[in-house]
């Protein structure tokens, strides 16, 4: 079966399940998106990645890769081979060099790993057909990504400077406060975009 390779277009608030996020996985060249509910803990270890964050002290994702890396083991490719009753399925295809496994993994898992591992990710036409949706233009799926997580909340970073703010970042990542660090980064971004 031919591939279809997805990159990672963000996270949003799922607006169908409280306190979930929507992991928006786009095809490579074409219209389709795949959005994947998965938990707060999950989207954390991505955003945190995409991000380029460096917490104090290792994620479990992280212990992972530096757990595979001392034996060797490289995670080649994410393949979401599956979507049946509203459960995406995904496998890590991992290899040392002389052997390749696959090995069975949540979705939100495996792509915390990719992004880690800096591996492609990707699906079937079977998959893309079942759960896919097309957009025609950037819909509201990704104009609620995570900025704040009530609307009508008051920015409370509006009195920090540009100093200030990157000294709270740092201090909300060795502390471990990766919301209020995602919170802190956004306004950072949003003067920066100005």
């Amino acid at each position: 079966m031919e591939k279809i390779k997805l990159e990672i277009m963000g996270l949003s608030y799922s607006k169908s399940q409280t306190g979930a996020y929507a992991l928006i996985l786009a095809e490579e060249g074409g219209k389709r998106r795949l959005p994947i509910i998965i938990g707060g803990f999950e989207a954390q270890a991505i955003a945190i990645e995409l991000e380029k964050m460096k917490p104090s002290r290792p994620l479990t994702h992280d212990l992972f890769k530096s757990f595979a890396l001392s034996f060797n083991i490289y995670i080649v490719e994410v393949l979401i081979y599956r979507f049946a009753e509203g459960v995406f399925y995904a496998k890590l295809v991992a290899t040392d060099g002389v052997t390749t496994k696959e090995i069975d993994s949540r979705t939100s898992d495996a792509v915390a790993l990719a992004i880690r591992f800096n591996c492609p990710v990707n699906t079937y036409e079977s998959v893309m057909k079942d759960a896919g949706i097309v957009l025609d233009e950037e819909d509201d799926l990704i104009s609620d990504s995570i900025t704040k997580e009530n609307e009508g909340q008051t920015d409370e970073w509006e009195d920090y400077t540009m100093e200030e703010l990157e000294e709270l970042l740092q201090v909300a990542v060795d502390n471990e406060e990766y919301e209020r660090a995602s919170q802190i980064r956004d306004e950072i971004n949003k003067r920066l975009n100005k």
